[in-house]
């Protein structure tokens, strides 16, 4: 996200010729990708959570299932990337890169969302430190990036510059597939993760019950 300060100037500015001020609505995709993020969230995972509250209740749910959002966001992260990259051509109509914003602010925020909750869940009273830990790598980064980005842009071109960050994406896209499956056995090595002894599974009757209810829905149907 932090690269793209640099990559859209050289992509928008030197390459379509718009000027300062249309370069920086070309951030609006992004934005908006945001926001149906949120709506999509609200909308779908928020509510697929809250029945996992009931599934798991008195437990807590594990903190792996927040990480269902990550699991869509992460390979739609990494194409966002190279779709911006491989639309950057001069001769390709701007409004192709322009879209490949909207996919990578969906991306953004799902991340976002889900791995912060995860943090929260997994460490309840020290994801204060934990989150301030996070925030610390990520503004070394956002720090760091920028100040090479005009030249690996310019040396590399857009389609490759973005290609080389796809496949970082892409190297990484596995993460929270892995947390997802075995982030229970690693809390449970943590001290500073209380949640680790919690169940990771619904417990049985919950789902029997709900199974039952459901064989009978079918059954009255």
């Amino acid at each position: 996200m932090y690269l793209l300060f640099e990559a859209y100037p050289i992509v928008y500015t030197l390459g379509h010729h718009f000027n300062e001020g249309i370069t920086g609505l070309t951030y609006l995709p992004i934005f908006i990708g945001g926001v149906i993020g949120v709506v999509i969230y609200l909308v779908i995972f928020n509510p697929r959570y809250q029945v996992l509250m009931k599934e798991f209740a008195p437990h807590p749910v594990p903190p792996e299932y927040r990480l269902e959002v990550c699991l869509w966001a992460s390979p739609i992260f990494a194409i966002s990337f190279f779709w911006f990259g491989w639309t950057s051509y001069s001769s390709v109509s701007y409004w192709a890169p322009l879209m490949a914003g909207v996919p990578l602010g969906v991306s953004v925020i799902f991340l976002f969302l889900g791995l912060f909750n995860y943090v929260i869940d997994a460490y309840l009273f020290v994801a204060a430190s934990a989150l301030s830990a996070m925030t610390v790598v990520r503004s070394l980064f956002g720090a760091g990036f920028p100040l090479f980005a005009t030249q690996m842009y310019e040396a590399l071109n857009p389609r490759w510059a973005s290609t080389l960050l796809g496949c970082l994406a892409l190297l990484m896209t596995p993460i929270p597939f892995v947390l997802r499956r075995y982030g229970h056995h690693l809390r449970r090595r943590s001290k500073f993760a209380p949640s680790g002894n919690a169940p990771h599974k619904p417990p049985a009757s919950t789902a029997a019950s709900a199974k039952e209810k459901e064989q009978v829905g079918v059954e009255s149907a």
